[in-house]
């Protein structure tokens, strides 16, 4: 891409971002859409979360994924291409391309150019035979430039990601992830379970206040990139459980009445009143299961740790 494309798609991507945050502080619930919170920093922020002790999702997970890999790699072609969906850093990606030769290319797809190109680089040096596409972007929209790549293909979406979306939107991502992978094609993901309360509220309010610090860097992100002046000292991370559907919920609680600009906007805040900034549903295994059947995929297999806290299913698209 050149100097000139490069700043279009800038200009383009930037237009974007101003477009949700003014319809998303414009509603009566007010609120921002969960992808913006994955800028550079907000990715590097999100690394030390999985590693904090109260973060329970990411160790058991890599312990799951350990016990189960190789049975689930036995099933996989020559030769395939493996997607994963919000790589990140790909740490959970090296267990599977540890444990099989039968994976030829590895495309990683998030929305952090960095974090993409440092993973880029550690796995060349310990997988020199694989062939690694990395692409920069949004997984949950079409992804035109694998058509021609003609691999059998195999999706992975750790981290129990799925949860950030409603379960209608769950579904189309589901479908949308069929598509480009093919019917017949295999998907592993991981899902967390419900739970005490007061353990999933501890793994979204940690001690040292990462979390809180991930939450708030949209703020700051707005700051730069829209010409916003939200003061952060007047917001606090505020984490919630859902009962009733049965989701964490991360807000951004305005601590006095205020006025903040956006852009060329402005918009009022009341003391108490919150940005909704993130959702994480959990799920029974049958009731992921149900989902996934729903969106055109066929449960194959399931994986959980001995204290039920996660699952990691294999799924295969109808």
């Amino acid at each position: 891409m050149n100097e000139t494309s490069s700043k279009l798609q800038e200009s383009i991507e930037q237009g974007l971002f101003l477009k949700a945050v003014k319809e998303g502080l414009s509603e009566k619930q007010k609120s921002l859409p969960t992808s913006y919170l994955y800028d550079a920093r907000g990715s590097e922020l999100f690394e030390e979360i999985t590693m904090l002790d109260e973060y329970y999702q990411a160790r058991t997970e890599i312990g799951i994924l350990n016990n189960c890999i190789s049975d689930w790699a036995e099933s996989l072609p020559s030769g395939t291409m493996l997607v994963e969906f919000g790589s990140g850093s790909s740490t959970k990606t090296e267990i599977i391309l540890s444990a099989t030769q039968k994976i030829s290319t590895y495309v990683p797809i998030d929305v952090s150019e960095p974090a993409l190109a440092n993973a880029e680089n550690r796995l060349k040096t310990l997988f020199p035979s694989i062939k690694i596409i990395p692409l920069v972007g949004d997984f949950s929209t079409n992804i035109t430039s694998l058509a021609s790549e003609q691999s059998p293909r195999v999706g992975f979406f750790p981290g129990s990601t799925i949860g950030n979306w409603r379960p209608d939107q769950a579904k189309e991502l589901l479908r949308s992830f069929a598509s480009i992978l093919g019917r017949g094609s295999q998907l592993l993901i991981g899902v967390d379970l419900v739970k005490d309360p007061d353990l999933l509220i501890a793994a979204y309010d940690d001690a040292n206040k990462v979390t809180a610090s991930f939450n708030l860097n949209i703020l700051k992100r707005i700051n730069r990139e829209l010409n916003g002046n939200f003061n952060l000292e007047f917001f606090k991370h505020s984490p919630r459980y859902n009962s009733n559907l049965q989701r964490i919920e991360m807000h951004l609680q305005c601590l006095d009445k205020q006025l903040v600009r956006v852009g060329d906007k402005n918009f009022s805040f009341y003391k108490g009143e919150t940005i909704h900034t993130e959702n994480s549903y959990k799920y029974t295994v049958e009731k992921f299961r149900k989902l996934v059947r729903e969106a055109g995929w066929s449960p194959v297999n399931v994986w959980t740790d001995a204290d039920n806290l996660f699952s990691v299913h294999s799924l295969i698209s109808e």
